[in-house]
């Protein structure tokens, strides 16, 4: 049902003011070869916090902030019922691009910009939100503002995350607030009505299959292990084959074992060996200990139960190693909310540009918010799937096309009268 009540809301949208918006903010944190560098809660992120304040406060935004220094620009509407709210984050990697995270904060303002420009309201109110430290290469674990948001009781165990330099995470947090002192603060876990994520893709199926729009299904559940095999050192030269506790040769088998029946097994499980330390690292000398990760991905949690069931067995098969395993992380898979991927679908159809349902292979703050209200996300291309590097890139007018779904799914969700009859 065409939803679009207030005279083609899409028109709107600008693409121009939205790439704008966006290289704008590239440029705080600007790095060599078009990138950015701009970690979490470091002075580039808190300026350019304060930069999207600004422009939310011209648009007639209430600002507020947070304990864990997420930052909110609120539209009011024509009740105080919980908001409805969009966002994503905007700290990068150290070699990050210019669109991870901040696409969907900007494509939130531009929302309210086009609201505004058209001169509608809406039932419920409208929020943009800023999550802290989603990429965790500064503090570990990532997302922690998203976490701390749903979680308030995660604020005290996160503090004590620690940067390369020793600073804690809630001494960061405390400089964060000194410098934003002037936005109000409100409380951890306030109540939304809904979630909606936009992000780019970061991988290259969009651009593969012709598609403006992505309508998430859902974040692929994952798991984290490291595997540590222990043998013995000896000589290269003179220790006999049928002697030998080779930590190489018994980790590498187990490698090989895990990839072949990964991709025998399912196309959608996803293994990646990301590390492999080798000790002592001597070319003449056989490897008395390696150390390796893995990282497990599927959309369904009976696999990865099976797989991890299996993996297990081989490291308790007899060997001339000692074989140990480590989960380091578990997140179950996370599918999105129907009436929300509804919404998406609808305004992805109005815009009668080509899209698809696709399934996220990453983590984003909204794995978080799905256990807070009603979540979804909406992708755009990414050229060549590239991303985490200077070189990340999608086109403006793939900008735009995900700027008019988001507002027309937006529109659609802060007014339940036109929600309910569009279901």
């Amino acid at each position: 049902m065409n939803f679009d009540f207030t005279g083609r809301l899409t028109d709107h949208v600008s693409q121009e003011r939205l790439a704008g918006l966006v290289s704008a903010l590239a440029e705080i944190g600007k790095s060599d070869g078009g990138g950015v560098n701009r970690q979490a809660l470091t002075p580039q992120d808190v300026a350019a916090r304060k930069f999207l304040s600004q422009i939310a406060a011209d648009l007639g935004c209430e600002v507020y902030r947070d304990a864990a220094a997420n930052v909110f620009f609120r539209r009011r509407g024509t009740t105080d019922a919980p908001p409805v709210v969009t966002g994503s984050h905007i700290d990068t990697q150290p070699t990050g691009g210019r669109f991870d995270g901040a696409y969907g904060v900007c494509a939130g303002l531009e929302m309210l910009a086009a609201l505004s420009d058209a001169g509608v309201t809406t039932e419920l109110p409208l929020e943009v939100a800023i999550w802290t430290n989603e990429e965790g290469c500064r503090f570990a674990p990532g997302s922690m503002g998203s976490a701390t948001f749903v979680h308030p009781e995660l604020l005290t165990s996160f503090g004590e995350s620690t940067d390369s330099a020793g600073v804690r995470f809630a001494e960061a947090l405390a400089d964060a607030a000194a410098a934003l002192g002037e936005i109000p603060l409100v409380p951890l876990k306030r109540t939304f009505s809904a979630f909606i994520e936009a992000h780019i893709e970061q991988g290259p199926v969009l651009e593969r299959e012709g598609k403006k729009i992505g309508v998430v299904s859902g974040i692929q559940g994952v798991r984290w292990f490291r595997v540590s095999v222990r043998g013995r050192t000896s000589h290269a030269g003179t220790t006999p084959i049928e002697f030998r506790k080779d930590a190489v040769l018994v980790a590498t088998e187990l490698v090989q074992q895990a990839y072949v029946a990964a991709y025998e097994s399912d196309t959608d499980l996803r293994l990646t060996v990301g590390r492999f330390d080798v000790s002592p690292g001597a070319t003449n000398t056989i490897a008395s200990e390696v150390n390796f990760t893995i990282d497990l991905r599927h959309p369904c949690e009976g696999v990865l139960d099976d797989f991890e069931a299996k993996f297990r067995s081989w490291t308790r098969r007899q060997s001339p190693c000692t074989i140990s395993l480590q989960e380091l992380m578990r997140h179950k898979p996370t599918p999105f909310s129907g009436r929300v991927r509804a919404a998406l679908i609808g305004a992805a159809e109005q815009c009668g540009e080509p899209w698809q349902e696709i399934l996220s292979g990453a983590f984003h703050d909204s794995m978080y918010l799905a256990e807070h209200c009603p979540t979804g996300m909406l992708f755009i291309p990414s050229k060549d799937g590239l991303s985490h590097h200077p070189g990340e890139f999608s086109a403006s007018d793939e900008l735009a096309w995900g700027a008019k779904a988001l507002t027309l799914a937006m529109y659609r969700l802060a007014n339940p009268l036109l929600d309910g009859a569009a279901n």
